[in-house]
């Protein structure tokens, strides 16, 4: 992955940004006040950065965590719970597959971005997007597309 070009958010589009993030968090007062970078990258989605690490993502028009961001964020909504056979497949970039989910949260609906975390730690092993709405995900047939990754080129841009 490549980043085209990189410059800091104004004020305004700073706090557009925290605004919708903010109802994913139990405690939305750690975005206050937040130096935010945008940088535009070759791929279908550009970074918001906090001191140089990408921590958010631009999907669509909708800013979403990635890994990193889930990490440090430890968003409380849109998460999918998987069990322990999911893991491998995930963090090697495999979709989620209904089967392998253990919980989800009931708010998700088609489309919106989510957190896919593992059932034993609860530690974030991708982001993707919903194809099923979150009461549905325990079903079978495929439940998220994976858009983002541990290992992958975005993962290892934080180091």
């Amino acid at each position: 992955m490549k980043i085209k070009s990189r410059h800091h958010l104004r004020g305004s589009e700073s706090k557009r940004i925290q605004s919708a993030i903010e109802p994913f968090l139990e405690d939305p007062s750690l975005l206050r006040g937040l130096a935010l970078e945008v940088a535009e990258t070759d791929q279908d989605f550009d970074l918001i950065l906090l001191k140089g690490r990408p921590v958010f993502m631009m999907v669509g028009d909708l800013p979403f965590f990635t890994v990193r961001g889930a990490l440090e964020f430890a968003p409380a909504r849109n998460r999918v719970v998987v069990d322990s056979g999911a893991v491998s497949f995930i963090i090697n970039g495999a979709d989620v597959m209904a089967p392998g989910i253990v919980e989800a949260d009931p708010r998700i609906v088609p489309g919106e971005p989510v957190v896919i975390v593992e059932e034993r730690h609860k530690k974030p092993l991708a982001i993707g997007i919903a194809l099923l709405p979150g009461p549905e995900m325990r079903g079978s047939g495929k439940a998220v597309r994976s858009v983002h990754h541990v290992g992958d080129d975005l993962w290892k841009m934080g180091d």
